[in-house]
């Protein structure tokens, strides 16, 4: 029998760890995981996010976020535990 794993455990595991996060439509941020609920609304530390400029596409502009923060769970569409993002990604871009 194989071991299985749950969503919730990992993100668990992840708590303290760097989080690359990639939210619905073209925004994504990275910093530290300090807590989520079972709605997968999370707490970070340390937040940067990227998001296209809005006049210009092209450009991607890199925001650092100074305060603790909450993102709703229902805006987050992927999770990478230990991501600082890869290289096509907007947070490599900027």
């Amino acid at each position: 029998m194989s071991n299985r794993i749950l969503p919730l455990e990992l993100i668990d595991k992840a708590i303290g760890s760097p989080i690359w996060i990639l939210m619905r439509g073209q925004t994504e941020l990275t910093g530290t995981l300090r807590g989520f609920d079972d709605y997968v609304n999370l707490v970070l530390d340390d937040a940067i996010e990227y998001s296209p400029d809005p006049r210009d596409k092209s450009v991607i502009v890199k925001k650092e976020l100074k305060a603790e923060i909450l993102l709703n769970g229902n805006h987050v569409a992927v999770l990478v535990p230990g991501g600082t993002g890869p290289e096509d990604s907007l947070a490599a871009r900027s």
